[in-house]
């Protein structure tokens, strides 16, 4: 029985990585929708959400069955509640994923990305991609050092974030009423996006410490920390 459970986790982890990877195809896929107007590119991220909700919603129900029927403790247990939280914030990054695909439709055959902000909108793509592929990494492997990696790179989209409204809301904005809601909408949807991924951070922060209250600061404390120990380990 104990065999059986502890395959009942590992296939609840090998979900969520699968999840994951689902969300790196699709941010890639809308962030390029986004800068090209490929609308059948936005049509594929809109369409396929529904399977990554469908897979967050099979993985809730199997964690509820395994503490209803298991009743995990320690260790387990935080795999269980940390699977669940997971799931949920790699649901509402599809989300993001599938906003960004729908202004690329909405403004189709027109490009949804203003005049002046193309650079920074690709920036912040090729950031977000490289979160979601760096959390894919971090959910197979529990390395922190993947932790920090994602809350330095969400640093560099606030800072981007920073800038679209800066931009907008300066005298010499020249877009009209539609260009400045999209590229608002659009630089919030980035920015959601990478906040989300760090949130999970956090979560599989929580996992190797077993500590609730982690702040962006832990997560860099607890990769050092975890690189220490796998270094004193090759020396033992």
């Amino acid at each position: 029985m104990r065999e059986v459970f502890h395959q009942s986790l590992e296939d609840l982890q090998a979900q969520l990585v699968e999840i994951a990877e689902l969300v790196t195809v699709s941010i890639d896929k809308a962030t390029r929708a986004f800068a090209t107007s490929d609308v059948s590119l936005a049509e594929e991220v809109i369409a396929d959400d529904a399977r990554i909700d469908e897979m967050a919603v099979t993985l809730d129900e199997r964690a509820i069955e395994i503490l209803a029927r298991q009743q995990p403790v320690a260790r387990d247990l935080r795999i269980v509640i940390t699977a669940l939280r997971v799931s949920a914030s790699l649901e509402r990054m599809g989300d993001m994923a599938e906003h960004i695909a729908q202004l690329a439709r909405l403004r189709f055959p027109e490009r949804a990305i203003p005049k002046g902000l193309k650079g920074t909108f690709t920036r912040m793509g090729e950031l977000d991609v490289e979160i979601s592929r760096t959390l894919a990494d971090l959910l197979r492997t529990q390395d922190l050092r993947l932790a920090d990696a994602i809350r330095n790179a969400d640093d560099d989209v606030d800072e981007l974030h920073a800038r679209v409204f800066e931009k907008v809301l300066s005298d010499n904005w020249k877009g009209e009423a539609t260009a400045t809601v999209d590229a608002t909408l659009a630089s919030r949807y980035h920015e959601r996006f990478a906040d989300h991924a760090v949130a999970v951070a956090k979560k599989v922060v929580y996992l190797a410490t077993g500590d609730w209250a982690v702040d962006e600061e832990d997560i860099a404390l607890a990769a050092e920390a975890q690189e220490q120990e796998d270094t004193g380990s090759g020396h033992a």
